[in-house]
């Protein structure tokens, strides 16, 4: 394994619930892969974070995304179309995990170009379950692309 091989995959959770963002710490914590999660509140902040614009100059490139559709400030479909408009940041994979069932919601996902849609489970051990999941997939199974 080469030394840019074992680095942790960098996780952004882009989510406003708290205790959504406790349940996705706690799985990714109790998971058996280390990796790194990073998580900001809304739309915005994302964004921020993306294009290291203040406050997060020195934010590190995402491997991963986990998007919320239901956000404050910049709604998250807004978020993943900048995100797949944007030549720099259009390679990241984003999971949209969100309480949408909606139709229209999983169709304009993709249609926007998202890598998976995955909607939270209300039961505490299946959400930890289904978090665990995405993580085991995208750093165990997904050779995701690197950047030097």
């Amino acid at each position: 394994m080469t030394e840019v091989d074992a680095r942790p995959i960098e996780v952004l959770l882009v989510e406003d619930d708290p205790g959504d963002v406790l349940l996705t710490t706690e799985a990714f914590e109790h998971n058996k892969v280390k990796n790194s999660l990073h998580v900001v509140n809304d739309g915005e902040q994302a964004m921020a974070f993306l294009r290291r614009e203040d406050p997060y100059p020195d934010a590190p490139r995402p491997d991963l995304i986990l998007l919320d559709l239901n956000l404050p400030r910049k709604d998250g479909r807004e978020v993943l179309e900048e995100i797949k408009d944007d030549a720099d940041l259009r390679r990241i994979p984003v999971v949209v995990l969100t309480t949408s069932e909606a139709d229209e919601d999983i169709l304009r996902s993709y249609h926007l170009h998202a890598n998976a849609y995955v909607t939270k489970p209300v039961d505490f051990d299946q959400f930890i379950k289904v978090v665990r999941q995405i993580d085991d997939f995208f750093v165990t199974v997904v050779k995701l692309p690197r950047v030097l």
